[in-house]
């Protein structure tokens, strides 16, 4: 605040505090939840009694500004209306559309639609955060701090620890069949940096489009756009891409989710893969998206592309379904003639991911905490997968229910007329009512039916039930 005694006159020096306090609070230098000093502390400072200090901060208090919290010391809870404020009027405010529905995606969109209240979420692709290993996660950390040497505090390998990278490698073998070398491996910040790497080095190959599934996430080909990368859609039916489509696109390049397809749920066939890797092999490039790969409930995961063709597949994975986003910690495999670009491109975007989750991660990896957190969070999804789909049958009987067997998602399409109007005015019908959830249409760049992404990993059974009742009346209009 850069008090100055000397200004204060002289016999009313609380007088001159409680002012310059005031002052501060309504212009922002002390917003509204920040502590001030301790009475003793500040009257030490200003070298002044305490007791200037004690009749400053209770004129404060009396006045309604500031509030004691005992041990919390003394905290700022209201900032005075100036006459500025009251003459000035509202400010002015950038117009925005009354729901995220009113207007098609843009960039912004999933952002907004985070932020945006509702008292049941069924987006797809949020894990049960409230699950996330605390207890564990804090003795792995004080284990990798008690053992740290100080020079691992510096900068580091760009690739990403030596540790986070052997135990990629070592799960990957375990739970994906892939047969890797952790000088293979680049730890990145999730499986969005993944995408924006592979995008700019791929257009700097000469590569400007890259095909993606239809449907398909529209963050992923959000992400490809950006980094300059046209998205040709390919057409997906109950086997996954149709290979015979993306040929006639002529691209070069396609993202595939294989193991379990984006929003559909579908798995590649094994006769989609024998076409896909004869595609590959006259000099096409795959990139795997493993999503929601480990979350299977009816049999162990279909084997990833990457362990059958690992020149021509680049694959990333993450932790963000398994653990949760804001870990920022993902993975990717490059082919041969790829890696030492992603690695460049990877060293000037940040320098690498930040050390300290990184070793953590590694431990518990290495530890086999993830594999049983992983056998946990099987059980508990199968129950509120299958409490949504026996509230979808009840509720909406004229739903049909696609991606039941992995993920934490469930699709559902309407039949003709059983969807009066679009899906996206559905979705903004049932927000009005207090649920929140993603309209197929969202994930479409070709025509096709109306549908809804429900997700379930982050509700209980009571809530998903509750939340699919609103969904038939916003559908019927009740």
């Amino acid at each position: 605040m850069q008090l100055n005694l000397a200004e204060a006159p002289a016999g009313g020096r609380s007088d001159w505090l409680a002012r310059e306090l005031r002052r501060a609070i309504a212009d922002g230098r002390l917003p509204v939840g920040s502590k001030l000093p301790a009475t003793r502390v500040l009257a030490a400072e200003l070298r002044v009694s305490r007791g200037v200090v004690t009749e400053a901060y209770q004129r404060l208090t009396e006045d309604g500004q500031l509030a004691g919290r005992r041990r919390g010391g003394t905290v700022v809870v209201a900032a005075p209306v100036t006459a500025t404020a009251r003459t000035a009027g509202p400010a002015p405010s950038v117009h925005r559309a009354t729901t995220p529905f009113a207007a098609p995606p843009g960039p912004e969109i999933f952002d907004e639609l985070r932020t945006t209240p509702a008292r049941i979420d069924l987006s797809p692709g949020v894990p049960d955060l409230s699950a996330f290993p605390r207890t564990s996660w804090l003795r792995a950390e004080r284990a990798v701090l008690a053992g740290l040497a100080s020079t691992e505090l510096g900068y580091g390998d760009p690739r990403g620890t030596p540790a986070l990278r052997l135990a990629v490698a070592n799960w990957l073998a375990r739970n994906r069949g892939i047969r890797a070398d952790p000088d293979e491996v680049l730890i990145v910040a999730g499986t969005a940096q993944a995408l924006g790497l592979i995008a700019q080095v791929l257009h700097r190959d000469g590569i400007r489009e890259i095909a993606v599934e239809d449907p398909g996430s529209l963050g992923a080909q959000q992400h490809l756009r950006h980094w300059q990368q046209a998205t040709p859609p390919v057409p997906v039916d109950e086997d996954g891409i149709r290979v015979d489509a993306l040929r006639a696109s002529g691209a070069r390049a396609v993202l595939l989710t294989p193991a379990h397809q984006f929003p559909t749920g579908v798995v590649l066939g094994g006769g989609r893969r024998r076409e896909l890797m004869r595609w590959a092999a006259d000099g096409g490039l795959i990139i795997e998206d493993d999503y929601d790969a480990e979350h299977r409930y009816d049999r162990a995961p279909a084997p990833a592309l990457r362990s059958l063709l690992a020149d021509q597949v680049c694959y990333a994975g993450s932790v963000s379904k398994l653990l949760a986003p804001a870990l920022r910690v993902g993975w990717v495999l490059a082919p041969p003639g790829y890696r030492k670009a992603l690695v460049d491109a990877k060293r000037f975007a940040d320098l690498g991911n930040a050390a300290l989750p990184q070793l953590v991660l590694a431990r518990l990896m290495e530890s086999g905490e993830l594999e049983r957190r992983l056998r946990l969070l099987r059980r508990r999804h199968r129950q509120r997968r299958d409490a949504m789909i026996a509230a979808i049958r009840a509720q909406l009987p004229g739903a049909t229910v696609h991606g039941a067997a992995a993920g934490l998602h469930l699709t559902i399409t309407f039949a003709p007329g059983a969807c009066r109007g679009s899906d996206t005015d559905l979705a903004a019908a049932a927000l009005a009512r207090g649920v929140k959830v993603q309209p197929l249409s969202w994930h479409r760049q070709l025509p096709a039916a109306p549908g809804l992404v429900l997700g379930y990993a982050a509700r209980t059974p009571g809530e998903i039930a509750e939340g699919v009742a609103v969904l038939g009346e916003a559908l019927t209009g009740g």
